[in-house]
């Protein structure tokens, strides 16, 4: 199963924004700037994000945006579902009904066994994305930071972060 890039761009553009004090935003260009990523192409999985509810977007110059939940209640999932849509990965186009000898409807009647397994697959990846929480990934990230990543971080934020009122 492949993600695109998106995927990992709003993990860690959530997980950035998990960072922020309780009244501050950070804006697309901000975001992009810190990751190296286009700001337009960003932007299209913000928005995704913010449509999902999973950010908020604060309008105007001081703008920018900022978690709509704690991150203990954003999950893999969720990100995942925000950008990629919720459509399965897997999509049977039953091909056992095609080409120049058929199978009769009384082989097709039942859900081929490639569909069933491929959409067992992609429930127990579901599940397990489902389990992991922007804060899980924080402390795990705190587990092995000494210090360097947290001021990278810290040391951004102090030019870019911007204050608004919630």
């Amino acid at each position: 199963m492949k993600l695109g890039d998106g995927v990992e761009q709003a993990i860690h553009s959530v997980t950035m924004l998990s960072t922020l004090s309780e009244d501050g935003v950070l804006s697309a260009a901000a975001l992009a700037e810190f990751h190296g990523l286009s700001t337009s192409y960003l932007l299209k999985h913000l928005q995704a994000l913010s449509g999902a509810g999973l950010l908020d977007t604060v309008p105007g110059p001081k703008g920018g945006y900022r978690l709509a939940k704690p991150p203990e209640k954003i999950t893999l999932l969720d990100i995942v579902l925000a950008v990629e849509g919720p459509a399965p990965a897997f999509r049977c186009a039953e091909i056992r009904r095609r080409g120049p000898n058929p199978l009769p409807g009384r082989y097709t009647a039942k859900p081929c066994g490639i569909n069933v397994a491929m959409l067992r697959a992609e429930k127990a990846y579901r599940a397990e994305l489902a389990k992991v929480s922007i804060a899980d990934i924080m402390a795990d990230l705190s587990a092995y930071d000494d210090g360097a990543i947290a001021a990278r971080g810290c040391a951004f934020l102090e030019i870019h972060e911007r204050k608004t009122a919630r």
